[in-house]
């Protein structure tokens, strides 16, 4: 551990950004370890017992916690209050996830955050929001239950069953929008001086991003259904079975149906009444679908999955076949952008995982630290706050910090 730095070097489109976060696993933790690969200098708040319960998952906290620091303390006690009061005094972005309310009703509020810093942008995430049918505010939630309240698990898996979708797609889904939705709300404060507040139920990130199929109900009463491993509406559209293994295909365009329809035997069909010569998509509702999707399976079946790859890429058909991970680490065009890297752990051990991801070519993003151990950076990031060592080992006595493993 001797040879971590603590020091963040510069670096990134969010050098200068200051970001603090208490949560636990995915949702806005990830968005943070984004921001931290995109330069920003991230503080990752454990409570003073168990911890991160992601620290079960040992490859998901190298991956996910790597660029960030861990203090120990708990924010509801007076001393771990003060600590955190003074870690936000200059912080940027502070997220915090819980039930809904929970930290108003135990007596940390926003005007506590902003008395010391009044530009500091705060976002609360719940499952369910702040404010609502009481009931539901109150209720404990994960990916997989605000998934299905949001409509989004109902519009996945097959007609008898619908599925989840993983990894943690909902997480996921909520991580990025947080960091939009964060960096939006800093942009208003640089320009005003003043902090916002953000009241964030992880079911509407999932709704709002899940709308596609949603407003033809709202507005048609149309209900799509759940198709398994192709499109809900549309011929050619998703995965499909080779003859040694399986392609996803997208067919959109009027020359790309052109071509598969004259080579499925079908051209006799092009250009009729029910299948005009300026047809973009090959509808489930048109006449032809059910003899198409038989040829087409069949057309695939017929073929190895790297041939139907090319030949259809040749005529401008969207398609790749579905990789394994074995696939994903000897493809050469991952390799060549460098999508695969390693870094050191903090026990010293060789790990692998992602490059940072999107790539801003002037100010790139970078691993400049591995996943700390819980606590490992208390001390250090309470000393730049303003504690004295005489006062970090009071609150440690308390029990409202712990100084690291």
């Amino acid at each position: 551990m001797a040879g971590i730095p603590t020091e963040k070097p510069s670096f990134g489109v969010l050098d200068d950004v200051k970001v603090v976060f208490a949560a636990m696993e995915e949702a806005i933790p990830r968005a943070c370890n984004i921001m931290a690969d995109w330069g920003a200098d991230v503080t990752w708040l454990e409570n003073t017992g168990y911890g991160d319960t992601v620290r079960d998952a040992k490859n998901v906290v190298q991956a996910e916690r790597r660029n960030c620091r861990s203090v120990q303390l708990n924010q509801f006690t007076p001393g771990g209050k003060e600590a955190l009061l003074a870690i936000l005094k200059d912080a940027d972005i502070f997220m915090e996830s819980s039930k809904g309310g929970t930290w108003d009703r135990k007596g940390f509020t926003d005007e506590d955050m902003w008395a010391v810093n009044p530009k500091l942008i705060i976002i609360h995430c719940s499952g369910y929001g702040k404010y609502g049918e009481p009931d539901r505010v109150k209720r404990a939630a994960y990916d997989g239950t605000v998934g299905p309240y949001a409509g989004f698990t109902c519009q996945n898996g097959t007609p008898e069953q619908p599925m989840i979708t993983m990894p943690y797609s909902g997480d996921y889904i909520n991580s990025y929008l947080l960091i939009g939705a964060s960096l939006a709300a800093l942009r208003k404060a640089e320009r005003t001086g003043k902090g916002e507040s953000i009241d964030w139920a992880m079911y509407e990130g999932i709704m709002y991003m899940s709308q596609y199929f949603m407003v033809d109900y709202l507005n048609d009463g149309i209900v799509w259904p759940r198709a398994g491993a192709r499109n809900q509406n549309l011929c050619g559209i998703g995965v499909y079975q080779c003859s040694d293994g399986f392609i996803a295909v997208n067919l959109f365009g009027i020359k790309q149906n052109k071509w598969m329809i004259e080579e499925l035997g079908l051209g006799e069909h092009w250009g009729t009444p029910e299948l005009p010569e300026d047809t973009a998509s090959l509808w489930l509702s048109m006449p032809i679908a059910q003899e198409f999707e038989k040829r087409f399976e069949a057309w695939l079946l017929e073929r190895k999955r790297l041939d139907a790859e090319a030949t259809l890429a040749e005529h401008a058909i969207a398609a790749q076949i579905v990789y394994e991970f074995e696939d994903m680490v000897k493809d050469t065009h991952m390799a060549k952008r460098g999508n695969f890297v390693e870094w050191t752990t903090a026990d010293g051990d060789t790990f692998k995982g992602l490059s940072p991801m999107p790539r801003f070519e002037q100010t790139p993003g970078q691993i400049w630290r591995p996943a700390p151990h819980k606590g490992q950076d208390t001390f250090d990031v309470l000393t730049k706050a303003g504690l004295t060592p005489e006062r970090i080992a009071e609150l440690e006595a308390e029990g409202a910090i712990r100084c690291g493993e």
